[in-house]
């Protein structure tokens, strides 16, 4: 939106201005947002208006990003800006949470020295299943010691500011409700397609939740009856047809140089120096992603669907692959614009969000 006015705030979120000046004042007394010079009032008459922002000289928010085998820590500005960025490794070979954990509170201690004010909060996205609710982890896959670790209670303690904690498609959602190609639109949707495939929606206008935080497990959904079997335990999964472990497998039993290495990236980069059996993997590769988008747009209509992860690596020609094939699956309906997008870092869109995460708790403003 950019500055806007207590009228302006009012008529965007559908409450009265009496609610507005409640929820602003205090933000103005922290320094949290500043007002601007006086508009005058138009032809009609009334009291001037003043537009709000943030100020300058508001505490940044730390965002973390808690992946399989990484974590990621910067400081958010107010207004979007990302800088002292921090980045660890996760080794494969711990087995306690509290290994994890002493790893992710040393990235956001280094972070939080970078900065001459103090941090306004600490904003986690995690790759995994989380309780929204309590703020736990509920199941992250390949790291199964974590599951059940109440990681915004232990920050929480440790760092003695507000902790928000949520599903790093949905923080990827609001990085790109706010900054990315999700802006301006009341209804998209965002799917992280790599080593494991997630999916956050957008729907009028707010950020869609479950009970207790569920939903999002996209990948999960069936595509091929009796098909392979999947690490949740059942067959024929969205997950085992359309990820990194689909890829390689596949690549190693044609034949493909260092299979166990492939991704989107150099998949295409094989396609394009004409090596037949990367094209076709290529191709069948992308199909199998665009029946999982097809069934996506059927049930839902988000009409916009945003890709991360390992996908957008494959850049236009990836993109271009999927988008023939879904197309070709969706029913046609006059009028009706469907649009599929690569999106930016997941890093950059993630950290972002999960900054976004903290800033409409302290705004009371609901995503």
């Amino acid at each position: 939106m950019g500055p806007s006015s207590r009228a302006d705030l009012a008529r965007f979120t559908g409450v009265s201005r009496g609610t507005i000046g409640g929820i602003v004042q205090p933000l103005l007394d922290q320094r949290i947002l500043v007002e601007g010079e006086a508009i005058p009032p138009n032809q009609a008459g009334g009291k001037p208006a003043t537009k709000l922002w943030f100020s300058k000289e508001a505490k940044p928010i730390c965002a973390v990003l808690l992946m399989h085998d990484r974590v990621h820590t910067c400081l958010v500005s107010l207004e979007g800006e990302i800088y002292a960025k921090n980045v660890a490794e996760v080794p494969q070979d711990l087995t306690s949470a509290s290994d994890v954990f002493q790893i992710v509170s040393g990235c956001v201690e280094r972070t939080n020295t970078s900065s001459s004010y103090p941090m306004l909060g600490i904003g986690v996205a995690v790759a995994g299943i989380i309780d929204a609710e309590t703020g736990s982890i509920v199941d992250t896959g390949p790291v199964p010691y974590l599951d059940g670790f109440p990681i915004r209670a232990e920050l929480t303690k440790k760092f003695g500011v507000p902790v928000v904690v949520d599903q790093d498609t949905r923080a990827l959602i609001v990085g790109d409700r706010w900054f990315g190609q999700g802006r301006g639109r009341r209804n998209f949707a965002v799917v992280y397609i790599g080593e494991t495939l997630r999916g956050a929606l957008f729907l009028n206008g707010h950020l869609h939740r479950g009970a207790a935080g569920a939903g999002g497990e996209i990948g999960h959904t069936i595509v091929q009856l009796n098909g392979r079997a999947c690490h949740c335990g059942r067959r024929g999964c969205w997950e085992t047809l359309a990820t990194l472990k689909w890829i390689r497998d596949k690549a190693d039993a044609i034949g493909l140089p260092q299979p166990h290495a492939l991704n989107a990236g150099r998949l295409v980069m094989l396609a394009d120096q004409g090596v037949e059996e990367a094209v076709d993997l290529l191709e069948e590769y992308a199909f199998n992603v665009s029946v999982g988008l097809s069934n996506l747009q059927h049930l839902i209509a988000p009409n916009c669907i945003i890709l991360h992860g390992d996908v957008v690596d494959g850049g236009k020609r990836m993109l271009g692959l999927i988008e023939r094939s879904f197309r070709d699956q969706l029913i046609d309906r006059p009028g009706d614009e469907v649009m599929l997008a690569l999106g930016e870092s997941e890093n950059v869109a993630a950290l972002r969000g999960a900054a976004g995460l903290i800033l409409s708790e302290l705004l009371n403003f609901v995503i």
